[in-house]
């Protein structure tokens, strides 16, 4: 068995708890039980203690199997819960270390002169950077870490000693936001103080244990919560499987309920007169053309970037490339048997592909990857699949409105033929190119979609408005990359210093590349993603 110790967690120190795993005393006497051990570090079992057990099958009795097999499963067991509870003791020094982090850094903003409003810009991206995550969790990770290191020491020493998890944690800090510091310090005492009871709460009872004594010591202030609560209103869209999408609505309760019950009318009484789609997708179509003022949801007449090569998008159309070689390098003998494709004049330069002609995905814009097929069904029809088709065959077929915009990329390393303007804002063609390239916020791990084209040497440091010194960025990045200390650069091609188009990534692969360094000077590589159709796209 397996156990695990740290020293004492009411400690301020932003150290790393250590950490001690060991076996219990007492292993199981017989041979069998003695050869399966647990590797403490892995967690597998070791299968080596068997065959130095020289333990012949033929000679084991059934029972002693199931015995040594039920000690395992009971060490598995124990093992998996020290590792929970490890977690949130390293969160609990992660958090420590964040927020003497924060406060450090705003020292030294303000010795520099940085004004009291400004101070602590940038830190949350550094600690998102650190943590390998967005900017926008990083934030959230760092307003964690301030609450638990000030305001909260009971929610804190819980997750230290691992009775509750990180995410709980947030709940606790969440739930006592709008108090005040002495009532949220009060819940922090009765909620987190019986660490034994809080460790069996899971999310919803702490919810409700929270709002219990919360509305005991000050009403007022959960009333004006929920009030507050509906200005928070927004919608968000956001990628799911299978290209398909998350619409969601933050709404009042009785105006969600409201928007529900009207779609479920809808639906109803399209299903009644026997509309043969089913009801969840009766509702989902007419929440579009509601939204939309569409006659029907197929009928696209927004713009949808879709990013493809000619190769897919003309695929059946145009004839297939021919692969051409000779069996003694000549490569004009012909090798029919060869089933790749030949990619001469390709990004990459590889002699052959794995991926079959036509077929190399397509990049739709704030979704990513999608199928080669689907998107030339977006493209020729309407970008869903034949079954809803079978199912509705009185209506008429859909109408797509297409436009298609060529993007040149250059045949040796693929990447998008560059653009240059004398003027500081990004002309809308520059940006297109970039949005096309860049196709999300380029900082390492933020998803969020590209608000900002930014200047990677500024532009008053005669930093030019082109394709090489602009990245797309989400607000919130851009912003930190103006605190001080940061500074970001493209990474040049070696033999080509300032060549136009001579950014690469340290792979050699021809795509666009920054680095970032932050003011700790630690550093982090931005790489552009790969088109469809570079060797890139499969690396």
């Amino acid at each position: 068995m397996y156990y695990l110790s740290a020293p004492d967690r009411g400690s301020t120190n932003p150290g790393l708890a250590s950490v001690a795993v060991g076996k219990r005393c007492g292993p199981p006497s017989n041979t069998l039980g003695s050869a399966l051990e647990l590797d403490p570090e892995t967690g597998e079992v070791d299968a080596a203690g068997l065959e130095a057990a020289e333990v012949d099958p033929a000679e084991v009795d059934a029972a002693e199997v199931d015995a040594a097999e039920s000690a395992l499963r009971v060490q598995l067991i124990d093992h998996i819960r020290a590792l929970e509870e490890l977690k949130g003791s390293i969160c609990a020094a992660q958090a420590r270390a964040a927020a003497v982090f924060d406060e450090s850094s705003r020292r030294s903003q303000s010795r520099a002169g940085v004004k009291r409003g400004q101070l602590g810009r940038g830190v949350a991206a550094q600690i998102a950077l650190a943590r390998r995550e967005s900017p926008n969790k990083g934030a959230r990770l760092l307003g964690l870490a301030r609450i638990l290191s000030t305001e909260m020491p009971h929610t804190l020493r819980a997750l230290s000693r691992g009775a509750i998890s990180e995410w709980r944690a947030t709940i606790l800090v969440r739930e006592t936001a709008c108090l005040r510091l002495v009532d949220r310090q009060k819940v922090d005492e009765l909620v987190a103080g019986d660490q034994e009871r809080l460790a069996q709460l899971g999310d919803r009872k702490l919810i409700a244990a929270i709002k219990s004594v919360s509305y005991g010591l000050d009403p007022h202030s959960v009333v004006n919560r929920a009030a507050k609560a509906a200005s928070d209103r927004f919608v968000s869209c956001r990628p799911a499987p299978d290209t398909m999408a998350y619409v969601t609505a933050l709404l009042p309760v009785a105006q969600g309920v409201g928007v529900m019950a009207a779609l479920m009318r809808t639906a109803d009484r399209a299903r009644a007169a026997g509309d043969p789609r089913s009801k969840g997708q009766v509702m989902a179509d007419t929440f579009v053309e509601l939204l939309t003022g569409q006659e029907r949801a197929e009928d696209l007449r927004v713009e949808v970037q879709l990013i493809m090569t000619d190769r897919t998008l003309l695929h059946g159309v145009l004839p297939p490339v021919v692969s051409r070689h000779s069996g003694t390098g000549d490569s004009d003998a012909d090798h029919s048997g060869d089933s790749p494709r030949t990619v001469r004049g390709r990004p990459g330069g590889s002699a052959q592909s794995f991926v079959p002609d036509g077929a190399e995905p397509a990049v739709l814009t704030g979704y990513g990857i999608v199928p080669a097929q689907w998107a030339r069904d977006l493209i020729r029809r309407d970008g869903s699949s034949a079954a809803p088709q079978r199912l509705r065959p009185s209506r008429r077929a859909p109408r797509t409105e297409v436009w298609l915009r060529r993007l040149y990329a250059a045949p040796d390393t693929g990447r998008l033929t560059a653009m240059d303007s004398r003027a500081r804002l990004v002309p809308d063609g520059l940006a297109r190119l970039i949005a096309a390239r860049d196709q999300i916020c380029r900082t390492p791990w933020c998803g969020a979609p590209i608000r900002h084209y930014d200047h990677i040497k500024p532009f008053r440091e005669g930093g030019p408005t082109s394709a090489e010194n602009i990245q797309g960025l989400c607000e919130a990045c851009n912003q930190a990359k103006e605190a001080p200390g940061w500074t970001a650069r493209c990474e040049e091609a070696p033999g080509a210093p300032g060549a136009p188009g001579a950014l690469a990534d340290n792979n050699g692969t021809g795509r666009h590349s920054v680095t970032i360094t932050t003011p700790t000077g630690h550093i982090y590589r931005s790489t552009a993603p790969p088109l469809p159709g570079t060797t890139g796209a499969v690396s």
